[in-house]
């Protein structure tokens, strides 16, 4: 329970009570774009030509295939890398280009194209569609208020933003974002708890005021992501308080996604300044 005496507002308050009683009132944002969402320098290759299959690229969550105007091909196949057929699309008359959403839930590794005209297969190509997720900068409310969804800092003190950029050629969504740690209310047991609860990801969708139950990186883009249960809110008995003598530790940021369930992580070094209150010291984060 958060104690009466606490500074905490009641918007903090409501973020901080039991992950799973929050979930049920979590939003959706399973879309192509996060908090705040910008184009990496990186464009995302697509394949060589494969006679006529001109071109074979992802694009968001969606493998699209354009076929030369003059090809005989009536239907094309895309093939799982385990072998099974993910689908099949008829190539309309005059249409040059079709397309496979594949979403976040798709098996990563080598999709063939195979081009059909009636039986007969006209063509092949390949594309290994693979997310490679990074966190590339975080830093929390208090110390940098002009990189929150506001630049309330009474607002998002307690927050915390992680950026994170997509390097590979699939999609990927984040499901849970994590502090554990030396913070001052991490994600687990030692804090907000919701580190193994079913639907709690600790993201906050702005645009939305709600917690989201996933953000999708598409490839060859960052975008940035902001907490939603306060890790850098002190509260008595719980993670870090401040103290009369200066500390420093270690805490981790976690990134759970979708596509093989892969987790992603980067270490931070903290310091806390001394303070005579629980709750008064500067935070200082640097990488490791």
């Amino acid at each position: 329970m958060i104690p009466t005496d606490s500074p905490i507002d009641r918007r903090t308050v409501l973020r901080t009570l039991g992950g799973a009683a929050l979930a049920s009132v979590a939003g959706c944002l399973d879309g192509s774009r996060g908090s705040g969402t910008t184009t990496s320098d990186q464009t995302p290759a697509a394949t060589e030509r494969a006679g006529p299959l001109s071109r074979i690229a992802v694009e968001g969550q969606t493998i699209v295939v354009e076929i030369d105007a003059d090809a005989p091909v009536e239907q094309v196949n895309l093939i799982q890398p385990n072998g099974e057929l993910f689908g099949k699309r008829g190539l309309a008359t005059g249409a040059r280009q079709v397309s496979f959403e594949i979403g976040t839930a798709y098996e990563p590794g080598e999709y063939r194209v195979v081009a059909l005209d009636g039986e007969e297969t006209v063509a092949e190509g390949s594309l290994s569609i693979q997310p490679d997720l990074n966190i590339v900068e975080m830093g929390i409310g208090r110390n940098q208020p002009e990189e929150m969804w506001t630049t309330s800092s009474d607002e998002v003190t307690d927050e915390a933003f992680v950026t994170v950029e997509n390097r590979g050629m699939g999609p990927n969504a984040v499901t849970k974002l994590l502090f554990v740690g030396d913070v001052p209310y991490p994600s687990d047991e030692e804090g907000t708890n919701y580190a193994d609860a079913d639907g709690v990801s600790g993201i906050y969708d702005p645009d939305a005021d709600a917690e989201t139950t996933a953000v999708t990186v598409p490839p060859g883009q960052k975008l940035t992501l902001y907490s939603y249960r306060s890790p850098f809110a002190f509260i008595r008995a719980e993670g870090t308080s401040c103290k009369d003598e200066p500390q420093a530790g270690e805490f981790e940021v976690v990134l759970e996604t979708r596509v093989d369930a892969k987790k992603v992580s980067e270490t931070y070094q903290v310091q806390y300044s001394a303070s005579d209150e629980f709750d008064d010291c500067e935070i200082t984060i640097s990488e490791v």
